[in-house]
């Protein structure tokens, strides 16, 4: 049985992911159950919700749409069911049927459809399917939520005599107000409402004239309202069909509650099968909102876990604009443990809660931020021992609590175990610390547990390089600013940076050689080769990743020119396609050229009968045979040849006319000559040049040698000026 402590989920955050998916529910009930979702207890269960997931996701690309799950809670209606001779109010009835359609809707869906949403359909398949509440709350309440008129024979004939009696109040109203009206007794605004009860406006001085009873004045006194006595007897008759009608409604809406109460049981569980859905839906809005994928579940102990994100970091970094960085991590029964090491800030921690919590959302049903290639197996127990658990109540050091922690971990730890260490080993003296962390390890080692640890200690680097299945593993540094990269490195050991870091933040030189003294050389010169290594790493990697885009943009150039080379000789063999039509009817038409000529010389028409006919069988001979649907497609290839071909000229013409108009606007920018006599002069697109031979009122007479004309001296254009004898 799987078995999650609540500290591992409070250790990973993992409250704050269940408060982003409440956020996303649309159900009172559903935010809850939200809120308190775990990780599942066996293996079955666990991939049975992941399929949930998954399937609510494929429904997007589904022609039919799952049907909206949304509800009113029923908390206090089915409060009151349990209480005996209760009666709901309309509303509550409301509530109930549509709470009963919306199950039916989902239950005749997933019927309809079960083959696509096979599990789905397995979580409403023992939900029982039922109009008969919907059936007998609607032939009493109509959809605006009032009880029907024909709710009962009963309440149908007060009403129509309610009715009846409204009109007599209104007819015998209207006409005490045309009478009094016509005596000059109403004031000016002649009617009124007092109590909901339809009032005569009369004038203080003609009160005693108007038989009734009063119901008031105005705040001057000078109207008083009064109901007229042809009304009175009518409103009492109104009033106690009024009762009846009341005393019928709560008659009406007893039986009902009375129906509904044994009901109960199946409303609590429509309740809990809508509130499932409305989780399942938020899980699916809440896997669109990491790009999560559902990794391969394996029963192999191996987790393969590829370009991974915390899921809390990847939505926070998202809101500000900064990237967040990808892991790629690996478990098996080779490389069982991964001791990553190296200084603070470079993301250590982050990568031992990335593992934990994607494992813990995994088995709570909700699809993660990783590559779909991914693998990941089911663990029955995950320990964590993250951050500073000092606790003031239980007088514990923050070095007590996690002794506390790891006696638990040596009682729980086996081979369905991951367990996440960070800062393995810290709080007391390096050196004894270290020796019982290394003690630790060996443990976890022996009984095959899987699990990732971050730590400063050296001894442990050391255990890990020389144990089989323990890996050593490093965050990334830039060798020149030692800023972090957040990649974490499989394979070496990470230096801690200590005495960089510290010249790099302006400890003086002097000091840190004085620090150096008072360490063993060998550890000095230990940590020094471990920094090298990755300097040296961290310079083969950007190497690496510039040769790689290179490598990529490369690829990307060839593959647009191979697309480039393709388009060409597909437009080439169009082109030589259209071109071997186009000569074969030429041929053709100077064949037909020289019969014609033929039979304009002999008028032999036999002759050119038999000529006609031997071309028409040479050309046929070439052609093969198609159906119709062949030569349609001929037909539309050739179409789309010369429309490409017309396009081509549409474009020349078009570039041409372009070029000629440019010239245009380049001639009628030159400053324009004042033309004089003697000038000679042509004509716009003309070649001939003349000489003006007199110029008056806007008009030159142009002498062309052979004639004269006369035209506006605005449309000469200017060729040359005479020079001065």
């Amino acid at each position: 049985m799987i078995k999650i402590h609540p500290k591992t989920l409070s250790d990973l955050e993992f409250h704050t992911v269940c408060a982003q998916l409440s956020a996303l529910c649309i159900t009172d009930i559903g935010k809850v159950k939200a809120l308190k979702l775990a990780p599942q207890r066996n293996y079955r269960k666990t991939l049975f919700v992941l399929d949930q997931t998954q399937e609510y996701i494929n429904a997007d690309t589904h022609e039919t749409p799952i049907p909206n799950h949304g509800f009113d809670a029923l908390d206090h209606e089915l409060k009151m069911l349990g209480i005996e001779d209760t009666v709901l109010e309309v509303g509550s009835f409301r509530k109930i049927g549509s709470l009963s359609e919306t199950v039916n809707t989902h239950l005749r869906y997933f019927r309809k459809f079960q083959e696509t949403f096979l599990v789905l359909h397995q979580t409403v398949r023992d939900t029982e399917y039922t109009t008969a509440l919907t059936d007998e709350i609607n032939t009493i309440v109509d959809r605006y939520g009032e009880i029907k008129d024909d709710a009962s024979p009963v309440l149908l004939q007060t009403r129509r005599a309610i009715n009846e009696v409204k009109g007599k109040i209104n007819s015998s109203f209207a006409s005490a107000l045309s009478r009094y009206a016509s005596y000059g007794y109403l004031d000016e605004i002649r009617e009124s409402i007092v109590d909901n009860v339809r009032v005569l406006a009369v004038s203080a001085m003609h009160r005693r004239k108007v038989k009734g009873s009063i119901l008031g004045n105005s705040k001057t006194g000078s109207i008083v309202y009064i109901q007229p006595e042809a009304t009175q007897s009518h409103q009492r008759e109104l009033n106690n069909l009024l009762y009846d009608e009341q005393e019928e409604v709560k008659r009406i809406l007893k039986a009902l509650t009375d129906f509904v109460r044994p009901f109960s049981p199946l409303l609590k569980e429509y309740q809990k099968l809508l509130s499932t859905i409305d989780v399942i839906a938020a899980k699916a809005k809440y896997a669109k909102k990491l790009d999560a994928v559902l990794p391969k579940i394996t029963k192999d102990r191996e987790l393969e876990i590829k370009e991974a994100y915390h899921p809390l970091l990847l939505l926070n970094n998202r809101k500000r604009g900064e990237k967040t960085y990808p892991q790629d991590i690996k478990l098996d029964a080779d490389n069982r443990i991964i001791v990553i090491s190296g200084p603070n800030a470079g993301g250590k921690s982050i990568t031992l809660k990335t593992v934990g919590l994607l494992q813990v959302m995994l088995q709570s049903g909700l699809l993660i931020p990783v590559h779909e290639y991914s693998r990941f197996c089911l663990f029955d127990k995950i320990l964590t021992d993250i951050g500073d658990n000092q606790s003031i109540e239980n007088h514990l050091s923050t070095y007590s609590y996690r002794l506390k922690n790891m006696n638990y971990f040596l009682r729980k730890c086996d081979d369905k175990t991951l367990f996440l260490i960070d800062e393995f080993g810290t709080g007391s003296d390096p050196e004894l610390g270290g020796a019982l962390a290394e003690t630790f390890l060996e443990v976890f080692y022996e009984r095959n547990s899987y699990g990732i640890i971050t730590t400063h200690y050296a001894n442990l680097k050391m255990m890990a390089n020389e144990t089989e299945a323990i890996t050593n593993a490093n965050m990334l540094f830039d060798s020149r600013t030692l800023e972090p990269l957040y990649k974490l490195y499989v394979g070496e050991a990470g230096s801690s940076f200590t005495f960089e870091v510290a010249q790099k933040n302006g400890i003086p030189y002097s000091l840190i050689n004085r620090s150096k003294k008072k360490v063993e050389r060998g550890k000095i010169r230990f940590d020094k080769s471990i920094a090298n290594l990755q300097k040296e790493r961290s310079k083969l990697a950007k190497t690496t990743t510039s040769l790689k885009t290179k490598e990529q943009e490369a690829a990307k150039q060839q593959q647009e020119l191979n697309k480039t080379n393709a388009r060409i000789q597909e437009k080439l063999e169009s082109y030589q396609e259209l071109y071997d039509s186009n000569q074969r009817l030429i041929y053709l038409g100077q064949k037909l050229d020289d019969l014609s000529e033929k039979f304009f010389s002999n008028k032999n028409k036999k002759l050119l009968l038999d000529e006609l006919y031997k071309v028409v069988q040479i050309e046929n001979s070439k052609r093969q045979r198609q159906n119709a649907k062949q030569k349609r497609a001929q037909k539309a290839k050739e179409r789309r040849i010369q429309q490409e071909a017309e396009k081509k000229v549409e474009v020349i013409r078009q570039k041409k006319k372009e070029e000629k108009q440019k010239e245009i606007q380049v001639e009628k920018a030159k400053p324009k000559v004042s033309l004089q006599v003697g000038d000679q002069v042509r004509l716009p697109d003309g070649r001939a040049v003349g000489s003006i031979d007199k110029i008056e009122k806007g008009k030159a007479t142009v002498d062309y040698g052979m004639f004269t004309t006369q035209v506006d001296v605005d449309t000469l254009e200017f060729v040359k000026r005479p020079k001065a004898k």
